[in-house]
């Protein structure tokens, strides 16, 4: 915020309010379930008595304010105090001296946001003084001391958090999350990025624009969003560039099947795979409850859901439910534009393919798109790049829950489309099948549950752009896509043809269907005989001379997409400006690969979270090719992976 004038805009808020005070503390939270909101606590009332309560001031997605009051769910309350300093390491909330009504001294008392719980420590005996963290390190400065309240001190103290919470396991876990964090997106944001430049890319041939270009230029894309807090206290932070962190982390089993996270550089990742140890394990609401609430609440079990060993055991929800939910998804999906916009901080999901087992484990380690103590929806956007249903076995459990998040959550659940998503595609690959066989229908019906659900696929979002500087889309540009402006005026419903006849077709299989070539050797646009065996020249690979031209042209810095098996879960293309995103592990029981989900934080990095496939036992719907489909795609196979330059202008 460098450019004045400055205005306040008063928050009138109806809700329950903390009570008036002074000499209190604020401080943003900048991690887990509370990240975002700004935490006042204790300070002083009218009567002169000190408040040992906390409350968090948040801005909902739809633009309203309230205050909630922070619980304390287990333990001893926090010491009623005033004057004294509050700091947020990650999820951590550290209170830090200050005065009391009482002959006693308040020391450091830490609250944990995601667990609600408070813990004690003895520290120091100030007040009025100036704290702050770096480095796992609590920094002490000045204010005046109990035992000469009127002198004021200028010494320092430094607190080793580390040694300081050494015996207590939680708050040291909480404490090393945090660290790993700041590590994984620490840069200079001050230094100059160098403009993006491949050396071994040719200019792309002048492509003249389309009749559709020129008579939309000046009009915009979808109206604007209306700025939000985190849009006004980034500022400059704007122009930033985008980059890959330089570790991932990696969900994983050790020898005795505890399950463990580690924090793996990059450049070490492909050799972190060979070390994995593989752990084997083998009432309906009522009707007048809101739909999506049903399919949440039966589906929505990180925590306990398992693999159904029966491939064909019985969706047991209701048909009417089905339909219902359906319907719902498709009308809030009407409100929004075929290219969405979303703000950082956002997860995104690559392909899943029905194998639901997977979203449960990424949704158990990395939190869950709900508003409980395991959920984390007021911190994140959660944007899905297609491929929802087909392969796996649970493409129900998989596309209904998705839409359920859709309804309860249509500013903060983005789903875009994939080349599944398509009636003529899923007809053949599992999810026509499973619709019969689980719900007994005869899914060439019209009325079907087959035929309503793929009625939602026709109104998904082709592109979704974060920040204005990542677009995001299933497979890629292809040699057709030139604009996002292309994108935006494609009408809906929309279906996909694949006997390409007009250049409109030819952009939707484009987006859909396309994939980078095989290396960044490999320039312009070029067939892709493996998606298009019977050689029609609809289907493209597309160089990374054309990622960057497309960004060029759009002013854009990175393309995240799906589409394709990668064995690491992510994959990168084009110097970095491309990036492959696959949550799916072990593709079709055939590749061993991880499953990955990207995170994109405040500060435009993206930090990978990898799953490695469990040995469940869950079948898939594709065999080996004796009724003629098409097996699945095999996995990228990229050897200049690890070229580490990853940021951009």
């Amino acid at each position: 915020m460098e450019k004045g004038p400055f205005t306040w805009t008063r928050l009138d808020i109806t809700s329950n309010s903390p009570p008036p005070r002074l000499y209190h503390s604020a401080a943003i939270c900048t991690a887990g379930n509370a990240a975002s909101m700004m935490i006042v606590f204790g300070g002083r009332g009218g009567g002169q008595t000190p408040f040992q309560d906390a409350w968090g001031l948040r801005r909902h997605r739809n633009g309203k304010w309230d205050w909630i009051a922070a619980p304390c769910k287990t333990g001893e309350p926090p010491a009623k105090r005033y004057q004294h300093g509050a700091v947020f390491v990650g999820a951590l909330m550290l209170v830090v001296g200050g005065r009391m009504s009482s002959s006693e001294w308040a020391g450091l008392e830490v609250y944990n946001t995601e667990s609600s719980q408070w813990r004690k420590y003895r520290v120091t005996k100030r007040f009025r003084h100036a704290s702050w963290i770096s480095n796992s390190n609590l920094f002490i400065y000045g204010g005046f001391e109990y035992a000469n309240p009127s002198q004021p001190i200028d010494t320092m103290i430094k607190v080793d958090l580390t040694k300081l919470f050494a015996e207590d396991e939680t708050i040291l876990k909480k404490l090393s999350e945090a660290e790993e964090e700041l590590f994984a997106s620490e840069w200079d944001a001050e230094t100059p990025v160098p403009k993006r430049k491949l050396s071994r890319v040719k200019p792309a041939l002048p492509i003249p624009e389309s009749s559709t270009e020129k008579k939309s230029e000046s009009r915009p894309l979808v109206a604007a969003k209306e700025p939000t807090i985190r849009d006004m206290l980034m500022g400059n932070m704007s122009k930033r560039a985008t980059k890959l962190g330089p570790v991932a982390l990696v969900a994983m089993s050790d020898s005795s099947g505890a399950r463990i996270v580690k924090t793996v550089p990059l450049e070490t990742l492909q050799e972190e795979s060979k070390k994995v140890v593989v752990n084997i394990k083998g009432s309906m609401k009522k009707t007048e409850e809101a739909v999506h609430s049903i399919f949440i609440t039966q589906l929505l079990k990180p925590k306990n859901w398992t693999v159904q060993q029966d491939f064909i055991s019985k969706f047991t929800f209701k048909t009417e439910h089905i339909i219902s939910l359906a319907n719902q998804c498709i009308k809030a999906m009407k409100k929004q534009p075929m290219v969405v916009y979303l703000r950082g901080p956002v997860k995104i999901f690559g392909d899943i393919h029905g194998q639901y087992h997977d979203l449960m484990r990424f949704f158990d380690l990395w939190g869950t798109p709900s508003e409980d103590s395991e959920g984390d929806i007021e911190a994140y956007d959660y944007l899905f790049l297609g491929d929802y249903v087909d392969r796996g076995s649970h493409s129900l459990e998989t596309i209904c829950l998705l839409m359920a998040l859709k309804v309860k959550y249509p500013e903060q659940v983005y789903l875009l489309r994939g080349n599944h998503e398509d009636r003529w595609i899923n007809n053949s690959f599992g999810f026509a099948d499973e619709c019969s066989l689980r719900l007994g229908e005869n899914y060439e019906d019209p009325d079907s549950i087959f035929n309503k659900i793929n009625d939602v696929f026709d109104w998904l979002p082709l592109a979704a752009i974060i920040d204005e500087r990542i677009i995001c889309l299933h497979g890629g540009i292809g040699g057709s896509v030139r604009s996002v402006e292309q994108i935006a005026v494609l009408e809906r419903p929309l279906e996909v043809v694949h006997a390409v006849q007009s250049e409109v077709q030819q952009l939707v299989i484009d987006i859909l269907w396309s994939d980078p070539t095989d290396s960044d050797e490999d320039l312009g646009v070029q067939p892709n005989y493996i998606r298009d065996p019977n050689n029609t020249g609809n289907i493209m690979k597309y160089g990374p001379d054309r990622v960057e031209e497309f960004l060029e042209r759009n002013k854009l810095n990175m393309v995240l997409r799906g589409h394709e098996c990668v064995m690491d879960g992510f994959e990168r293309f084009a110097g970095g400006m491309l990036i492959t995103v696959f949550s799916a592990t072990d593709y079709c029981g055939r590749h061993k690969n991880a499953g990955a989900v990207l995170f994109i934080t405040r500060k435009f990095e993206i930090i990978p979270k990898l799953i490695y496939p469990l040995e469940t036992g869950d079948r898939n719907w594709i065999e080996s090719g004796e009724n003629g489909d098409r097996p699945p795609t095999p996995p990228r196979w990229n050897t200049t992976y690890f070229n580490t330059d990853s940021s951009f202008n």
